[in-house]
């Protein structure tokens, strides 16, 4: 979906954040690209510790009592959608769920219209659709912040950030510089992995790239992450040496819904399993993460080792979410 901005109005989109909270209040959060510096997460990382710990103690706070959030799906969704519908409430908010079956854009309403409409009723608008760009040209028509929930096989920057929180969180780290992130599965339509490796790149960090035959990481990613210095390997399997060599595997399914064909995606299907054996060949302290839903790639026998922070990371997920909602609607 190209974009209807003119080119001026995407760049000011697009700029990049800083490190004042106040500088947040009323931007729109549509690509990783928004973040051009480990200082700028820094700020995001903080507030969602201080959620984390609110919501710990007390359950939540009213700090965005009175505001009201658009969730617009027009694609299924679990975590993402309930993740900030729950961040909302966890504030003191209020929320309205939108899907594209059930509202005007069965009557043909474009995507610009709808948004307009929900910013009549909402402070800010969590938008997820099948087309890439959307979220870019949501945000040029929308007077309220946008929050991209992910555009097709393009971006999810909030995935990306809560992903980032995961990791830092669960090595009790500040940042992290120094650790392999091995990125296993999917990579060609895989969105979270997109944002992540771009986010990642800010960072002190060596990437791998591990996927089956045709569905590797697009060009663009990888040239873009080797073009900010980070040392980048990319394989068709899974060897005990780099299972060794990671701190994080990021581990991703197939995406069945993003083939052509249905033959096509069942060929790639199963493609990886991480099961017991492969835990047994990962560092005491690997974090292992999945973006969720899984299907195969990873076996359930592996959801009680410690190592598995797939269901903690939904966790911080909520916790990244009310703090990105903080910083747009209050700028603090």
């Amino acid at each position: 979906m190209a974009a209807s901005a003119p080119v001026d109005a995407d760049a000011a989109i697009l700029a990049p954040f800083t490190s004042d909270a106040a500088s947040w209040k009323g931007r729109h959060v549509v690509s990783v690209q928004q973040f051009d510096s480990a200082e700028s997460l820094a700020l995001p990382i903080a507030i969602a510790r201080e959620c984390g710990e609110a919501v710990e103690a007390t359950g939540g706070t009213e700090l965005l009592k009175g505001k009201v959030l658009a969730n617009v799906f027009y694609e299924p969704s679990t975590r993402t959608s309930c993740s900030f519908a729950a961040a909302m409430v966890r504030m003191g908010g209020g929320v309205v769920p939108v899907t594209g079956s059930t509202s005007s854009v069965a009557k043909g309403e474009t995507l610009s219209d709808t948004i307009r409409t929900m910013a009549c009723y909402c402070d800010a608008v969590v938008l997820r659709h099948p087309a890439t760009g959307a979220a870019l040209e949501a945000a040029a028509a929308s007077p309220v912040p946008v929050l991209n929930a992910g555009d097709g096989t393009g971006e999810h920057p909030t995935q990306a950030l809560l992903d980032l929180f995961t990791i830092v969180s669960e090595r009790k780290a500040d940042s992290p510089d120094g650790l392999t992130v091995t990125m296993l599965g999917d990579l060609k339509h895989g969105r979270t992995v997109h944002s992540l490796a771009r986010l990642l790149s800010l960072f002190k960090v060596r990437l791998n790239f591990v996927a089956p035959p045709g569905l590797e990481m697009p060009a663009y990613v990888t040239d873009a992450v080797t073009a900010a210095g980070v040392e980048v390997a990319q394989s068709a399997g899974l060897c005990d040496e780099l299972l060794a060599a990671t701190d994080v595997l990021y581990v991703t399914r197939v995406q069945k819904e993003r083939f052509a064909t249905p033959e096509a995606a069942a060929a790639a299907k199963g493609s990886y399993t991480v099961d017991s054996a492969v835990m047994d060949k990962l560092r005491p302290s690997a974090v292992v993460m999945h973006p969720l839903p899984r299907v195969d790639e990873i076996a359930k026998e592996v959801d009680s080792d410690p190592r598995a922070a797939y269901f903690r990371q939904m966790r911080y997920g909520l916790f990244m979410r009310m703090a990105l909602l903080r910083l747009l609607l209050l700028g603090a």
